[in-house]
């Protein structure tokens, strides 16, 4: 581990509560992964997960109802709420996002993409619950075909410094053209700064060999190196945004004091060192899996190492144990 990702690690420890007494239920996050279709239910699935094992106290999957009842199969850890809807629906998207918008009030982050899949009331109904989170100021992750959504629509996000964006190469290049970079261009420190900014210094998280991840600024522009696996299996960055959300939720009780905190970190750096926890622990988890699996390793492998990546990254604070 470099002396680099060792520093930031420490300050990412800072940002994570401890288990006091005198929280209740719900305060040590609450976490909400909008996807699962009729053809994907495996990828909220992963992404809830991991923000469970990480230590979110709920963590919601608002999806369709076929998507629903197979999701809720897999785990009675997660709350599936069947509210959104895929054509053929006589829904309207504002009917759809309805119910989702006032859920939004008892978040404290949102993840949006895994398993949405690309049809239209899906996209136009998350478009609007974007929006609706822009207005209250919640804290989002997007990845998957959330991303389609942004690269047709980059106004939804442009300008919103309360949103990261998880892209691999291929998202990175579409995003870079929608935006009018150089599709083929730097996809490392300088080109992820350069989309940042085209952006409006909303957080990008590019995925890779390395991890690039900027705001467009010097100040918040790092790079998460640790060691991964070295199976490409689908469902992996799933961990990354249910990581992120969870931290995120963190996020907000550091801002808010719920703790005799440490290191007066702002907002910003904060976002930052969110995006940068969950890319570390999720190299971790993929790491370890792959120790473990090599060929065969499956997402589902890195959920299980979830709670081992975050003891052996971070460590838990001694005020948590009895």
């Amino acid at each position: 581990m470099s002396p680099a990702t060792r520093e930031l690690l420490k300050k990412v420890r800072m940002m994570v509560p401890p288990m006091l007494e005198k929280f209740h239920k719900g305060m040590l996050g609450r976490v909400a992964v909008i996807g699962g279709s009729e053809s994907y239910t495996g990828a909220p699935y992963f992404s809830a997960m991991a923000s469970a094992r990480l230590g979110a106290d709920l963590s919601h999957v608002i999806c369709t109802p076929p998507a629903a009842n197979v999701i809720k199969s897999y785990s009675p850890n997660l709350m599936v709420h069947p509210l959104m809807r895929e054509n053929p629906s006589p829904s309207t998207p504002s009917t759809v996002a309805s119910p989702v918008i006032a859920m939004l009030p008892h978040l404290h982050s949102l993840v949006i993409g895994p398993g949405l899949g690309r049809d239209d009331l899906m996209q136009d109904t998350v478009a609007e619950v974007i929006s609706a989170a822009r207005e209250k100021k919640l804290p989002l992750v997007l990845d998957a075909d959330a991303l389609w959504l942004i690269q047709r629509k980059p106004e939804l996000v442009n300008g919103y410094k309360e949103c990261v964006l998880t892209p691999n190469v291929v998202e990175f290049g579409r995003l870079a053209q929608a935006v009018g970079l150089d599709s083929k261009g730097d996809t490392g420190k300088e080109g992820c700064k350069a989309l940042a900014n085209a952006l409006g210094g909303v957080m990008i998280v590019r995925k890779g060999g390395v991890d690039w991840i900027s705001d467009g600024s010097d100040d918040w522009t790092v790079v998460s190196d640790g060691v991964g696996g070295r199976k490409r299996s689908g469902g992996q960055g799933d961990t990354l945004t249910g990581s992120i959300g969870t931290l995120l939720a963190w996020r907000n009780m550091y801002l808010e004091d719920a703790w005799e905190t440490e290191g007066g970190m702002g907002r910003q750096e904060t976002l930052m060192l969110a995006a940068f926890g969950g890319s570390a622990i999720t190299r971790e988890c993929s790491r370890l899996a792959f120790g473990k699996k090599g060929r065969s390793l499956q997402a589902s492998d890195l959920t299980d190492e979830v709670p081992v990546s975050f003891e052996t990254l971070i460590g838990e604070k001694e005020e948590s144990k009895l």
